[in-house]
């Protein structure tokens, strides 16, 4: 059996599913075929465009790296004005700064309940470590809680949730100056859950508003209430002279508003959240809006059964991608073709001591031979394996070992690309919007075209 598409996108994360909306939203029949569940799962759900400028400009590749004009200042107020000045193999070099625009324009038309798109500005965003991180859109249920406001600030931890640890955050945040008063407290989140209990457990008790076991009444018998209710009577007798109480992000997996809604009407003051680790509620929120946004825009999704091999035409063009299902490699025919896999993170980029290469279409991978040259000395120093990607050219298509394209009809997008540090220069987000829109679309043309 032959599955036929205009554009097959291999990879469903935030690259992969942008680039399938942008083909879509230019007449094209798209899948997307991916292998295992995004890290989407395990990301804050925070879009970062570019919160500090890159620490070198060199290429991640064959050669030296050199200092970027930007050196390592940072962090950046406004990451619009710094992309005109990143390195020429830096993903944004590709799709310029009107492709991010577009990009940001992209995902606010997709995807509800983001803030951010009112300015040029990074936000800064409390993080469950104390941290302030910039970014450039965040959830709505993020925003009461930014660095930038005044107000005095508690933060409540559940004992169960062992990666935020409130007062703890709130030490941090009171060290790095911010402006306001915040101070934490861990309570036991009610009802009788296990001490194992997952976030997710949480999160569907808040969106049911379940009747929990909320300790003992006046006449010392045990009393149960709402979730809601339940948990605001926890949090209230500490809330003192707070206007706004930070909640790790477990507020319900759907109906976030409304329970943001019911316990500011309780306590008395605004509700945010702080994004934490994984499993994230943040990032979980976000995958299932783009996978509807796709969905809606006619995208298919094959999901579960990796890209085991492809075909090539006599034109050396990809004909067909070879998945894997149940010991058998279906055909799935497309004429055009999007890899956004991700990076070493998301084993779209893949290693071995003696080499660097990209798993699915054996992509060339520039990298120093000498495997010293991927790191340095220093824990937090400059790391050559941190850019590792595959290089491209103006039209996102993977180039190999002589600078020609490896496949007329392929094209690359996301954490698969060298040439940018995404973690140090927080811009992973940034970077998946805009080169899988810039690919989706050229995808989606190379058909229309032909």
């Amino acid at each position: 059996m032959a599955i036929e598409d205009d554009v097959a996108v291999v990879g469903g994360g935030i690259a992969g599913m942008t680039a399938a909306l942008a083909a879509a939203r230019e007449g094209a029949t798209v899948r997307v075929i991916s292998h295992k569940d995004s890290t989407l799962r395990s990301a804050s759900g925070l879009v970062d465009v570019l919160g500090y400028p890159p620490r070198s400009g060199g290429s991640s590749g064959d050669s030296d790296a050199s200092e970027s004009p930007a050196g390592d200042a940072g962090p950046l107020a406004d990451p619009f004005e710094a992309i005109p000045d990143l390195p020429e193999d830096h993903p944004y070099t590709a799709v310029g700064l009107e492709g991010v625009r577009a990009a940001l324009s992209l995902f606010d038309e997709a995807v509800d309940g983001y803030r951010g798109g009112h300015t040029d500005r990074n936000a800064l965003v409390p993080t469950h470590g104390g941290t302030v991180k910039p970014t450039a859109r965040y959830p709505a249920s993020v925003a009461p809680g930014l660095a930038s406001d005044p107000r005095e600030t508690l933060l409540v931890g559940f004992e169960t949730v062992t990666d935020f640890d409130a007062p703890l955050a709130a030490d941090h945040l009171r060290a790095a100056g911010v402006p306001f008063e915040v101070r934490g407290v861990t309570v036991r989140f009610p009802g009788a859950f296990r001490a194992d209990a997952r976030v997710t457990r949480l999160a569907d008790a808040l969106d049911a508003d379940e009747r929990l076991e909320a300790g003992d009444g006046p006449s010392g018998v045990s009393t149960s209430l709402p979730a809601r209710g339940a948990l605001a009577a926890v949090v209230k007798p500490r809330l003192g002279d707070a206007e706004r109480v930070g909640f790790p992000a477990v507020l319900g997996r759907h109906e976030t508003p409304s329970i943001r809604a019911d316990l500011e009407a309780e306590l008395g003051a605004a509700v945010f959240e702080v994004p934490t680790g994984p499993p994230s509620l943040p990032g979980m929120r976000l995958e299932g809006a783009l996978r509807g946004a796709c969905r809606d825009a006619g995208v298919r999704f094959t999901t579960g059964d990796p890209v085991a091999g492809y075909e090539t035409g006599a034109d050396g063009e990809i004909a067909a991608l070879r998945v894997e299902r149940n010991g058998a490699a279906i055909p799935f025919h497309a004429e055009s073709v999007v890899l956004a896999t991700g990076g070493l993170v998301g084993k779209g980029v893949d290693s071995d001591r003696e080499s660097v290469r990209e798993p699915v279409f054996d992509c060339h991978v520039p990298h120093p031979a000498d495997r010293y040259e991927w790191f340095d000395d220093d824990a937090f120093g400059d790391h050559a394996f941190a850019r590792f990607g595959v290089a491209t050219d103006g039209d996102l298509r993977p180039l190999d070992a002589r600078g020609d394209p490896e496949h007329a009809n392929l094209r690359a997008a996301g954490g698969v690309l060298g040439g940018y540090d995404f973690a140090a220069e927080k811009s992973g987000a940034g970077v998946s919007l805009a080169t899988g829109r810039a690919a989706g679309r050229a995808a989606a043309r190379q058909v229309s075209d032909s």
